[in-house]
């Protein structure tokens, strides 16, 4: 079987380490694994594939830089088509596309070629390209999402309401809610730490992960750490605020480590912290799953599919989004419940254990009615 997967976002290099990045290549690892022939279109590398994922074929079409927002909006429109015509020349029984701001080539192909096409939506992009970013030509882009969903097979949808949000732009689209995953084989438990009681956040540093509630929370506890992995652009500021507080010397901004030492980071912590706002409640975050699978009960806002995932008091404790003390306080009782941590610690594993790459992506397949055969049985430690 041959697969075209397409992701043409420029803000997702493929071999990143961003979680965008992770989940691209958590699909295709799946797929080869497989046995499928898979060629990779990108818009960005980021970086060279990881030795597992080296015979995959990668086509880098490259990406627009240095315009004005109508300008790389009009330049991102001419590479799509662009791209239609190059992936005239892959021959193909399945195409596997990552929504894009701009992007359409993927299921165009899909629908010109007769094989099918699976769409998968991460995010409500227009809406948060328009409030978090800047976008010249909100009617092209919602014309052209209408056209890659309508032209699907089916629109894979990683929550409920960022399926919803796809009816509300194509409601002609099939979709299936499919939530993201993880490998267990990677993230691992490991005995708790010696030292200060800490905890983590992995991610990118933007505003709609809330953690400066989290710096707020931590700077009202002595004695807390504070491990933050990742970069973005909210880093300066949360640096600044940390000082603010007087609590510089207990956060740790630790910046972006390679997806191979994250199983690492995740050794160092007592807990994990998911504190995101009440407003952006679409997320299916791959930190959470990551979170689980290394045995770490998490702290996470009562918030969108966060909520359902955390058991509160099983698998880690739910906050009010936004509220630092209600943050700080769940804190100080994981640190004073080492009993409690042990339990949750086993409940988390068991919980990641049925949200694998592997069940992922058998359900998106299945949903474009494609069962992928020849599934390798893999041993994974409870």
């Amino acid at each position: 079987m041959r697969v075209a997967y397409v992701c043409a976002d420029p803000g997702v290099p493929v071999f990143g380490p961003k979680g965008s990045s992770v989940h691209v290549q958590e699909v295709v690892r799946e797929l080869v694994r497989r046995g499928v022939d898979v060629s990779l279109w990108c818009a960005r590398m980021g970086g060279e594939p990881p030795p597992d994922l080296e015979g995959v074929g990668v086509r880098c079409v490259g990406a627009p830089t240095g315009r004005d927002a109508a300008g790389r909006e009009a330049a991102l429109q001419a590479s799509d088509e662009d791209l239609v015509g190059m992936l005239d020349h892959d021959v193909v029984d399945l195409v596997y596309e990552r929504y894009s701001l701009w992007g359409t080539a993927g299921m165009r192909h899909a629908a010109s070629a007769g094989v099918p096409g699976v769409l998968e939506v991460n995010a409500p992009l227009i809406d948060e390209q328009a409030r978090h970013r800047s976008l010249a030509d909100r009617g092209e882009a919602e014309r052209r999402a209408r056209i890659a969903m309508s032209l699907a097979r089916v629109v894979v949808c990683v929550s409920e309401p960022v399926a919803a949000w796809v009816s509300e732009v194509a409601p002609r689209a099939r979709t299936s809610v499919v939530t993201n995953g993880v490998d267990p084989a990677r993230f691992t438990p490991t005995p708790e730490p010696l030292g200060p009681f800490t905890v983590g956040f992995v991610g990118t540093l933007k505003p709609w992960h809330g953690v400066d509630t989290l710096v707020r929370a931590v700077a009202q506890i002595q004695g807390v750490r504070l491990r933050v992995v990742g970069d973005g652009p909210e880093r300066a500021s949360l640096e600044a605020l940390a000082a603010e507080l007087d609590a510089a010397d207990r956060v740790d901004f630790v910046g972006t480590v390679p997806p191979a030492a994250l199983p690492s980071e995740m050794a160092r912590l007592h807990a994990a912290a998911a504190p995101y706002p009440a407003a952006e409640g679409y997320f299916s975050p791959l930190k959470v799953f990551e979170y689980l699978a290394a045995g770490l009960p998490v702290i996470a806002s009562r918030s969108g599919q966060v909520a359902g995932l955390i058991e509160d008091g099983v698998t880690g404790l739910l906050t009010q989004p936004g509220d630092a003390l209600d943050l700080a306080a769940a804190i100080v009782r994981l640190r004073a419940q080492p009993h409690v941590r042990a339990g949750m610690r086993r409940a988390a594993r068991h919980t990641a254990l049925s949200h694998t790459w592997s069940s992922a992506v058998d359900a998106s397949l299945a949903a474009a009615g494609v069962p992928l055969g020849n599934r390798p049985v893999r041993r994974v430690a409870v």
